[in-house]
């Protein structure tokens, strides 16, 4: 479904900025232990704060290939991974890759691998890149500009019950059809502040949370096929984690975080059998360990400092 908005080019050094602090840093530090010489992989290298920590802790031998198909993150992050030298490996990857990423530098196994999940600020903060209703820009919302869909695409063409569907399923949004025969009738939407202003008359403002918020999470699932790429990924991770290396993922909304929990859970279980049937025919054997049932999550002076911490919720497995 090609678009009638012109392509977004991605400018990294002028749209950068000063990046976040990276949420969770010293529980995901703690959580994989980096030493020397270890071999260890960001999948989501964003501005490259995690990847810094466990580079620094893993000193002076210790390796780090870091993925992100973001051309915008990954410049910001050449920059200050720069000081490791030859121990930092960046490559303009999906973390899907990560497996055949990690063969070509003939690292069969790796010590500690980490996926921080979903948006950064520093894509929310670029106006150009569409993903905030609180900023006009085109309604982009691709991590990669090498997507072929964007929001606009989604807006613009899908049939009603295909985007309330959308906006139901990827944003919890109760009044998705409602917001979807609004969209219809208003096309073409163009731009975030349109769209955010279309919902905005459509369904009022609640106290608590934009009325764009949910559809504007949605949009952005499903342009970047966030949920499909956690179930593939989770395996993938895992397979490449060598015996007792570790698995540290950190999810910022429910979906992913019930993925993520459900792999976890069903991994570390020996048989999925039926609870009442007597003898187990699944032959399912645990592959990993949860270091914690429960997920941690930020303190009160993280999510004081960094809003994005407030719904960050971090889960860990050692491989068996």
């Amino acid at each position: 479904m090609p678009s009638d908005l012109p392509r977004l080019i991605f400018q990294p050094g002028k749209m950068a900025t000063e990046p976040h602090l990276p949420v969770l840093y010293k529980e995901i530090i703690h959580a994989l232990q980096p030493h020397s010489p270890g071999r260890y992989v960001d999948g989501t290298l964003g501005a490259g704060g995690h990847a810094a920590g466990l580079l620094e802790l893993s000193s002076p031998h210790g390796q780090l290939l870091g993925l992100d198909v973001d051309p915008q993150a990954l410049a910001i992050a050449r920059e200050k991974l720069n000081r490791f030298g030859e121990r930092v490996h960046i490559r303009q990857a999906s973390y899907l890759q990560m497996a055949e990423q990690a063969r070509l530098l003939n690292w069969e196994t790796v010590d500690g691998i980490v996926l921080d999940l979903g948006i950064s600020s520093m894509q929310v903060d670029t106006p150009e890149r569409g993903f905030s209703f609180l900023q006009d820009g085109p309604l982009d919302m691709r991590f990669s500009p090498d997507a072929s869909l964007s929001a606009a695409d989604l807006v613009n063409t899908l049939a009603e019950e295909e985007l309330a569907d959308i906006l139901y399923r990827y944003g919890e949004e109760r009044l998705s059809r409602r917001i979807a025969r609004a969209i219809v009738q208003a096309r073409p939407l163009e731009s975030t502040s349109q769209l955010a202003g279309l919902i905005q008359k459509t369904i009022g403002r609640p106290e608590k949370i934009h009325p764009a918020t949910r559809t504007f999470q949605a949009l952005r699932i499903a342009v970047n096929r966030e949920l499909e790429s956690v179930e593939q990924v989770l395996p993938l991770a895992t397979g490449v984690l060598k015996q007792g290396g570790r698995l540290a993922v950190i999810s910022f909304h429910s979906l992913e975080d019930r993925l993520v929990k459900e792999y976890f859970r069903r991994e570390s279980t020996d048989c999925l059998c039926p609870p009442r049937q007597p003898i187990c025919t699944c032959g399912h054997k645990a592959t990993v360990k949860e270091i914690s049932r429960k997920p941690m999550m930020a303190g009160e002076e993280e999510s004081k400092i960094n809003n994005r911490a407030r719904s960050a919720k971090l889960r860990i497995i050692e491989k068996l």
